[in-house]
Protein backbone atom coordinates (compact mmCIF):
# COMPACT_ATOMS: atom_id res chain seq x y z
CA UNK A 1 0.00 0.00 0.00
CA UNK A 2 1.22 3.47 -0.86
CA UNK A 3 2.39 5.11 2.36
CA UNK A 4 1.28 8.49 1.06
CA UNK A 5 -2.19 7.38 -0.04
CA UNK A 6 -5.10 8.97 1.84
CA UNK A 7 -8.78 9.00 0.83
CA UNK A 8 -8.17 8.01 -2.75
CA UNK A 9 -5.38 10.46 -3.58
CA UNK A 10 -1.60 10.43 -3.25
CA UNK A 11 0.73 12.86 -1.55
CA UNK A 12 -0.14 16.53 -2.02
CA UNK A 13 1.89 18.50 -4.53
CA UNK A 14 1.87 15.99 -7.37
CA UNK A 15 1.28 17.05 -10.96
CA UNK A 16 -2.33 17.06 -12.20
CA UNK A 17 -2.96 14.42 -14.89
CA UNK A 18 -6.11 15.25 -16.92
CA UNK A 19 -6.32 11.81 -18.55
CA UNK A 20 -6.17 9.99 -15.22
CA UNK A 21 -8.73 12.40 -13.77
CA UNK A 22 -11.20 11.94 -16.64
CA UNK A 23 -10.91 8.15 -16.46
CA UNK A 24 -11.85 7.99 -12.79
CA UNK A 25 -15.35 6.50 -12.27
CA UNK A 26 -16.22 9.31 -9.89
CA UNK A 27 -15.40 11.94 -12.51
CA UNK A 28 -17.42 10.17 -15.24
CA UNK A 29 -20.50 9.82 -13.03
CA UNK A 30 -20.23 13.41 -11.80
CA UNK A 31 -20.11 14.69 -15.37
CA UNK A 32 -23.23 12.62 -16.11
CA UNK A 33 -24.97 14.26 -13.13
CA UNK A 34 -23.95 17.65 -14.49
CA UNK A 35 -25.29 16.83 -17.98
CA UNK A 36 -28.56 15.38 -16.66
CA UNK A 37 -29.21 18.55 -14.67
CA UNK A 38 -28.72 20.60 -17.84
CA UNK A 39 -31.21 18.41 -19.71
CA UNK A 40 -33.89 18.72 -17.01
CA UNK A 41 -33.33 22.45 -16.65
CA UNK A 42 -33.35 23.04 -20.42
CA UNK A 43 -36.45 20.92 -21.08
CA UNK A 44 -38.60 22.58 -18.42
CA UNK A 45 -37.29 26.13 -18.82
CA UNK A 46 -37.65 26.12 -22.63
CA UNK A 47 -40.74 23.98 -23.23
CA UNK A 48 -42.29 23.48 -19.81
CA UNK A 49 -44.73 26.35 -20.18
CA UNK A 50 -47.57 26.48 -22.74
CA UNK A 51 -50.78 28.41 -23.22
CA UNK A 52 -54.12 27.57 -24.75
CA UNK A 53 -55.30 29.55 -27.80
CA UNK A 54 -57.96 31.31 -25.69
CA UNK A 55 -55.50 32.24 -22.94
CA UNK A 56 -52.71 34.80 -22.92
CA UNK A 57 -50.90 33.66 -19.79
CA UNK A 58 -48.58 30.65 -19.93
CA UNK A 59 -48.93 27.83 -17.45
CA UNK A 60 -46.87 24.82 -16.44
CA UNK A 61 -47.27 21.80 -18.69
CA UNK A 62 -47.35 19.51 -15.66
CA UNK A 63 -51.05 19.69 -14.76
CA UNK A 64 -50.93 23.49 -14.63
CA UNK A 65 -48.95 23.09 -11.41
CA UNK A 66 -46.50 25.95 -11.18
CA UNK A 67 -44.74 24.21 -8.30
CA UNK A 68 -43.78 21.27 -10.55
CA UNK A 69 -42.00 23.46 -13.07
CA UNK A 70 -40.41 25.56 -10.33
CA UNK A 71 -39.15 22.43 -8.58
CA UNK A 72 -37.58 21.08 -11.78
CA UNK A 73 -35.95 24.39 -12.72
CA UNK A 74 -34.64 25.04 -9.21
CA UNK A 75 -33.32 21.49 -8.85
CA UNK A 76 -31.68 21.58 -12.27
CA UNK A 77 -30.01 24.94 -11.60
CA UNK A 78 -28.71 24.05 -8.13
CA UNK A 79 -27.60 20.60 -9.24
CA UNK A 80 -25.71 22.12 -12.17
CA UNK A 81 -23.86 24.47 -9.83
CA UNK A 82 -23.27 21.77 -7.22
CA UNK A 83 -21.88 19.31 -9.79
CA UNK A 84 -19.53 21.96 -11.16
CA UNK A 85 -18.36 22.85 -7.64
CA UNK A 86 -17.60 19.23 -6.75
CA UNK A 87 -15.82 18.70 -10.06
CA UNK A 88 -13.57 21.60 -9.10
CA UNK A 89 -13.11 20.04 -5.66
CA UNK A 90 -12.15 16.71 -7.26
CA UNK A 91 -9.47 18.51 -9.26
CA UNK A 92 -8.15 20.27 -6.16
CA UNK A 93 -8.51 17.26 -3.85
CA UNK A 94 -5.00 15.76 -4.44
CA UNK A 95 -3.50 19.11 -3.42
CA UNK A 96 -5.13 18.97 0.01
CA UNK A 97 -2.31 18.03 2.38
CA UNK A 98 -4.25 17.59 5.61
CA UNK A 99 -5.79 14.16 6.17
CA UNK A 100 -8.58 15.69 8.27
CA UNK A 101 -9.40 18.15 5.49
CA UNK A 102 -9.56 15.30 2.98
CA UNK A 103 -11.86 13.40 5.31
CA UNK A 104 -14.20 16.40 5.59
CA UNK A 105 -14.27 16.77 1.79
CA UNK A 106 -15.16 13.10 1.30
CA UNK A 107 -17.83 13.23 4.00
CA UNK A 108 -19.32 16.34 2.40
CA UNK A 109 -19.37 14.54 -0.95
CA UNK A 110 -21.25 11.60 0.58
CA UNK A 111 -23.79 13.83 2.34
CA UNK A 112 -24.45 16.01 -0.72
CA UNK A 113 -24.75 13.00 -3.04
CA UNK A 114 -27.24 11.34 -0.71
CA UNK A 115 -29.23 14.57 -0.49
CA UNK A 116 -29.37 14.97 -4.27
CA UNK A 117 -30.46 11.36 -4.68
CA UNK A 118 -33.43 12.16 -2.44
CA UNK A 119 -34.15 15.47 -4.18
CA UNK A 120 -34.23 13.84 -7.62
CA UNK A 121 -36.31 10.93 -6.38
CA UNK A 122 -38.91 13.35 -5.04
CA UNK A 123 -38.68 15.35 -8.27
CA UNK A 124 -39.18 12.26 -10.43
CA UNK A 125 -42.24 11.15 -8.45
CA UNK A 126 -43.66 14.68 -8.43
CA UNK A 127 -43.21 15.32 -12.16
CA UNK A 128 -44.38 11.84 -13.18
CA UNK A 129 -47.52 12.16 -11.06
CA UNK A 130 -48.38 15.64 -12.34
CA UNK A 131 -47.77 14.59 -15.94
CA UNK A 132 -50.00 11.55 -15.49
CA UNK A 133 -52.94 13.59 -14.19
CA UNK A 134 -52.54 16.40 -16.74
CA UNK A 135 -55.73 17.06 -18.71
CA UNK A 136 -55.66 16.73 -22.47
CA UNK A 137 -57.84 19.81 -22.93
CA UNK A 138 -55.20 21.93 -21.21
CA UNK A 139 -52.77 21.13 -24.00
CA UNK A 140 -54.75 20.12 -27.10
CA UNK A 141 -51.76 20.53 -29.43
CA UNK A 142 -49.59 18.33 -27.17
CA UNK A 143 -46.92 21.02 -27.03
CA UNK A 144 -43.79 20.25 -25.04
CA UNK A 145 -44.78 16.61 -24.45
CA UNK A 146 -41.37 15.27 -25.46
CA UNK A 147 -39.62 17.82 -23.24
CA UNK A 148 -41.83 16.87 -20.30
CA UNK A 149 -41.10 13.17 -20.76
CA UNK A 150 -37.38 13.89 -21.10
CA UNK A 151 -37.39 15.87 -17.86
CA UNK A 152 -39.06 12.94 -16.09
CA UNK A 153 -36.68 10.35 -17.56
CA UNK A 154 -33.53 12.30 -16.75
CA UNK A 155 -34.80 13.01 -13.25
CA UNK A 156 -35.06 9.25 -12.88
CA UNK A 157 -31.53 8.76 -14.24
CA UNK A 158 -30.23 11.41 -11.83
CA UNK A 159 -31.45 9.38 -8.86
CA UNK A 160 -29.13 6.53 -9.87
CA UNK A 161 -26.12 8.66 -10.81
CA UNK A 162 -26.17 10.53 -7.49
CA UNK A 163 -26.66 7.25 -5.63
CA UNK A 164 -23.61 5.84 -7.42
CA UNK A 165 -21.64 8.94 -6.42
CA UNK A 166 -22.70 8.40 -2.81
CA UNK A 167 -21.54 4.78 -2.91
CA UNK A 168 -18.23 5.78 -4.52
CA UNK A 169 -17.78 8.35 -1.77
CA UNK A 170 -18.43 5.72 0.91
CA UNK A 171 -15.90 3.43 -0.77
CA UNK A 172 -13.32 6.23 -0.86
CA UNK A 173 -14.04 7.02 2.79
CA UNK A 174 -13.41 3.40 3.80
CA UNK A 175 -10.19 3.30 1.78
CA UNK A 176 -9.08 6.49 3.48
CA UNK A 177 -9.66 5.13 6.96
CA UNK A 178 -7.82 1.91 6.11
CA UNK A 179 -4.85 3.76 4.58
CA UNK A 180 -4.55 6.20 7.48
CA UNK A 181 -4.72 3.34 10.01
CA UNK A 182 -2.06 1.47 8.03
CA UNK A 183 0.24 4.48 7.92
CA UNK A 184 -0.08 5.03 11.68
CA UNK A 185 0.47 1.39 12.66
CA UNK A 186 3.06 0.40 10.07
CA UNK A 187 6.55 -0.40 11.36
CA UNK A 188 9.44 -0.88 8.98
CA UNK A 189 10.73 -4.49 9.48
CA UNK A 190 14.32 -3.36 8.88
CA UNK A 191 14.09 -0.84 11.69
CA UNK A 192 12.48 -3.42 13.96
CA UNK A 193 15.26 -5.95 13.31
CA UNK A 194 18.00 -3.38 13.84
CA UNK A 195 16.46 -2.34 17.16
CA UNK A 196 16.42 -5.98 18.29
CA UNK A 197 20.14 -6.39 17.43
CA UNK A 198 21.17 -3.48 19.63
CA UNK A 199 22.66 -4.52 23.03
CA UNK A 200 20.51 -3.88 26.04
CA UNK A 201 21.96 -1.66 28.75
CA UNK A 202 20.54 -1.33 32.18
Amino acid sequence: MDAFQAYGAGKAGGAFDPLTFIRQPQTVVRILCWLFSIVVLGCVANEGYVNRPDELEEYCIFNRNQSACSYAITSGTLCFLCSAAFLALDIYFPQISGVKDRKKAVMADIAVSALWSLVWFVGFCFLANQWQVSKEEDNPLNEGADAARSAIVFSFFSVFTWTVLCLLGVHRFKLGIDSVTFNQEYVDPNQQESSQDLPMYE
